[in-house]
């Protein structure tokens, strides 16, 4: 894959606010601003998700059936996107990004596709968005983040709001949040006041990312004999480790020896 030369490859000093990209031994990846790894991508692999926080991400999969219509705040290097729009083909897929810089990155140097009836990116801010735009979708994700945490406005009781009254029948929210942030256990409690049928976390493999599954009505299946057969399935499928998925849904939610309580 040709490098784009006008993006930096290295660190900017004391500029929170520059994107730039990085490659060591064949992955590419985003920073914003730090040596934060925002998204990454294996050249050799490009549709494949390189980073577990992404993988895990995808474990919607265990509890919302091939979802039609998907809204995604943050679009990083698109990995998620591009994954979804590549293996969920019935999806159409609508990305809110603030930072215009990062969707000319993610085309030039991720291999994002072009926008079409299937895969458009608004650029604008997504909490802004939400309260003002009549949502409906099966499937919200969220991962918003610039330098330091995630953004503000993203982890908010409006903004949690809104993406509940955006879902459909059986919606799910995923949120991406990080256990070492001083408000994880704020956000996670305001994710779960607001999502009153339940919420279930999912520690990523790579220690740090918390994904957060938000259901808008309390999931059916939530017993280990369904998950685990839903789980290995769901790996004939698309390639990506559900049966870790399943066992690490029990290291920080309510269970007992029959499934998941919630």
């Amino acid at each position: 894959m040709k490098f784009i030369p006008q993006w930096r490859l290295r660190k900017p000093a004391q500029d929170a606010s520059t994107v730039y990209i990085s490659e060591t031994f064949g992955v590419r990846a985003l920073h914003i601003g730090s040596d934060t790894v925002q998204s990454a991508m294996r050249i050799a692999k490009p549709h494949d998700l390189e980073l577990s926080y992404t993988r895990s991400m995808m474990a919607f999969l265990l509890f919302l059936d091939d979802p039609r219509a998907v809204l995604m705040i943050g679009l990083g290097g698109g990995s998620v996107a591009k994954y979804i729009y590549r293996h969920l083909p019935r999806a159409s897929v609508r990305v809110i990004e603030i930072d215009a810089q990062v969707l000319a990155i993610a085309h030039q140097c991720f291999l994002l596709p072009s926008g079409d009836d299937r895969l458009q990116v608004v650029i604008g801010d997504g909490a802004q968005y939400m309260a003002d735009t009549k949502v409906r979708v099966q499937l919200m994700m969220v991962d918003g983040y610039d330098a330091e945490s995630q953004a503000a406005a993203l982890t908010t009781t409006e903004f949690y709001r809104d993406c509940l009254q955006g879902l459909t029948d059986g919606g799910v929210l995923v949120v991406n949040l990080w256990s070492g942030d001083r408000q994880f256990a704020a956000v996670l409690k305001r994710i779960g006041e607001i999502f009153k049928a339940g919420i279930l976390c999912l520690p990523a493999h790579k220690p740090g990312n918390i994904i957060v599954f938000a259901f808008r009505d309390k999931p059916l299946g939530l017993s280990w004999v369904y998950l685990e057969a839903k789980a290995a399935d769901l790996e004939q499928h698309y390639s990506l480790e559900f049966s870790a998925f399943v066992s690490a849904l029990r290291t920080m939610n309510r269970h007992d020896a029959e499934g998941l309580l919630i």
